[in-house]
């Protein structure tokens, strides 16, 4: 991995860290269709424009199938999944969930794609599950008492939650080797515009006949214009550029990364302060990271090599 990809998978991080806020704020108001609509509508109405300046929009007739497909695997159908998952599920459950994308991802690989899952990356995937898993409890044994992990039960609601964020995690597993699969050479700007575009003439129809009947507040529609602009805009592509530099695995481990920025927001703009089991959590999480995307142990080959010269 370059320096500027760590540094893509970072910024990326931290925006998707910051999501769960707008999302928390927005999903009331609007419900999970209606969010998902305007999340990814705003988000092509920002990205359309410039993938215009760049002379770049042929791409989108030229490779309209697969677009549509990636659109609705890694946006339209985890976005709505995802939401109705958190009108039941803890935050901290949700979180576990997503976290298994790159699990999913690395699977998928395998299995498809004929990727290689060798220890070193096996190891790091568990660990930075295990560690996004770590942090949830943590924070689940923090909140007061009658919230949080402790405080589920696991009735029909939770369990069609659960399923959901199980179906959303699989999709999004799919949608990295399917951009790997068949949109390999595919500018970024043209897979996030596509796949935003095509996600929002999906759900139009849905969002339109599920509109909240009190209009939302403009607070709501600011964290609405975050998720849209920033979450799925900017983000995507910086995802998709990911894709194409380290791979489906190693794009998807941002979602290991996305709960130590969420903390890390909490505690900026929350007062909540972290505990020393919270940075135990997130020092795992870098490890487990920092296995999969293979910035360490350094290749015995590449080891060699530097010898030689």
């Amino acid at each position: 991995m370059k320096p500027r990809d760590l540094t893509d998978l970072l910024l990326l991080a931290a925006i998707w860290g910051a999501s769960f806020l707008f999302m928390r704020m927005a999903v009331p108001a609007f419900g999970p269709v209606a969010l998902a609509f305007v999340r990814v509508a705003g988000a092509a109405l920002f990205l359309l424009p410039m993938l215009l300046l760049r002379g770049e929009a042929p791409v989108l007739r030229q490779r309209w199938r697969a677009l549509l497909v990636l659109g609705l695997t890694n946006s339209a159908l985890p976005f709505l999944l995802f939401g109705y998952a958190v009108y039941t599920l803890p935050a901290a459950l949700a979180a576990i969930f997503n976290a298994a994308t790159p699990l999913c991802t690395a699977l998928i690989a395998w299995a498809w794609l004929g990727d290689p899952l060798n220890r070193w990356r096996s190891l790091g995937l568990a660990l930075g599950f295990a560690g996004v898993a770590g942090l949830a409890l943590v924070k689940s044994l923090t909140t007061p008492a009658g919230a949080g992990l402790a405080a589920l039960r696991f009735d029909g609601p939770t369990l069609l939650a659960i399923g959901a964020c199980l179906l959303g995690t699989l999709l999004y597993g799919y949608a990295g080797n399917h951009a790997k699969r068949h949109l390999t050479g595919v500018p970024a700007m043209a897979m996030a515009a596509g796949t935003q575009l095509a996600a929002a003439l999906a759900l139009a129809v849905p969002a339109a006949l599920l509109w909240p009947v009190q209009p939302p507040g403009l607070r709501d529609w600011l964290a609405a214009a975050g998720l849209a602009v920033l979450a799925s805009g900017l983000a995507y592509i910086l995802y998709f550029r990911l894709i194409t530099r380290v791979g489906p695995t190693g794009a998807a481990s941002v979602t290991f990364l996305v709960p130590v920025f969420a903390a890390l927001w909490g505690g900026l703009f929350l007062a909540e302060v972290p505990t020393l089991p919270m940075l135990a959590g997130g020092a795992v999480i870098l490890a487990g990271t920092a296995l999969v995307l293979g910035l360490w142990p350094r290749r015995p080959a590449l080891r060699d090599k530097i010898a030689s010269t």
